[in-house]
């Protein structure tokens, strides 16, 4: 039964997160110690203990949820025959994707945490000098949600005077295709706020505004994108090899290295295209999903893009444990 391994993105971080996997595992444990060093701060801490405001910022969340991922697959690496940790594809969502890249071997762990790292603080770094925001927008297509950006780009409601962000040019586009249904928004915060605004006009049934530090996923971040391009210059990059990684910006396999490097800064200014990405495995025979890493985003995800698929959530001690019992 061909199975693929699925690692979860920004916004999966909560406070206490892998707190039970580092006392019940040692392998767990040797991971985020090991984080700690390289990082050169008390990461375990705040994913255990918090504040929810520190672990919520980007520069912080995603390296959190890259190591708390590795740690619970280090748990299943040691535990398990090496043929059941070998799964034919991995893919992740956003941030996700560089966890697919380390389950692959195409990043060593310390490279792809000092990635990581260097990513979140480059996105915090643009997000605070260009602002912008993002709005989940729930229950329309795809056509629906470009007519809604287009609305709001052309002036959208008279009586709504908040047009732009101090003067700035407004940018409104669709940057995140989770599942049917579920599409996000991301653009200058006049912008995400006129869409969400609208959003129910259109035949929405809900927008939500997401807790996020700017407007990811679009020519707002290609500051952090040149930083990222920068970083992984200097980062060795495996051939692609037995286990496959779909790429996030067009729902493809990775062929080579050059190809790795590229989709990852092309990420930063780009749509994350998930729906697609899990269509395409699907479609390829892939039969036994497993979300591994914080949380159950993914897990609900699939099961939107398609009922019948088989998903087994690993994040917890308690479904690790589960899972080895099987």
């Amino acid at each position: 039964m061909k199975k693929a391994f699925l690692f979860p993105g920004q916004g999966a971080q909560a406070v206490g997160m892998g707190a039970d996997v580092y006392h019940a595992f040692t392998a767990a444990a040797k991971i985020y110690d090991k984080a700690n060093n390289i990082l050169g701060y008390n990461l375990s801490k705040l994913c255990f203990e918090g504040p929810a405001e520190e672990l919520n910022s980007t520069a912080i969340s995603q390296p959190a949820i890259f190591t708390s991922s590795a740690a619970i697959l280090e748990v299943l690496r040691t535990e398990l025959p090496a043929e059941d940790v070998q799964p034919d594809v991995t893919a992740g969502l956003s941030l996700g994707e560089y966890t697919a890249l380390y389950a692959a071997g195409i990043f060593s762990f310390e490279d792809a945490l000092v990635l990581v790292q260097k990513r979140g603080q480059a996105m915090q770094e643009a997000a605070d000098a260009n602002g912008g925001e993002m709005v989940s927008i729930i229950g329309l297509d795809e056509d629906k949600v470009r007519l809604l950006c287009e609305e709001v780009l052309e002036g959208g409601d008279e009586s709504d005077e908040s047009e732009t962000d101090d003067g700035e040019i407004p940018l409104i586009e669709p940057v995140n295709f989770n599942c049917p249904g579920q599409i996000v928004l991301s653009g200058t915060k006049a912008a995400c706020k006129k869409a969400k605004d609208l959003a129910l006009k259109h035949g929405a049934i809900k927008a939500v505004r997401l807790d996020v530090a700017g407007a990811f996923h679009t020519s707002m971040m290609s500051s952090a994108a040149e930083a990222l391009r920068q970083a992984l210059a200097n980062c060795k990059i495996e051939q692609p090899s037995q286990t496959k990684v779909i790429a996030n910006i067009n729902a493809q396999y990775y062929q080579s290295s050059k190809e790795i490097a590229e989709g990852l800064v092309k990420q930063l200014t780009s749509p994350i295209l998930f729906q697609n990405c899990m269509e395409t495995l699907l479609n390829d025979g892939l039969e036994q999903f497993f979300e591994i890493g914080p949380g159950r985003v993914l897990t609900g995800l699939m099961k939107r893009i398609n009922r019948k698929t088989q998903v087994i959530n690993i994040s917890t001690a308690q479904s690790i444990s589960e899972f080895l019992k099987r």
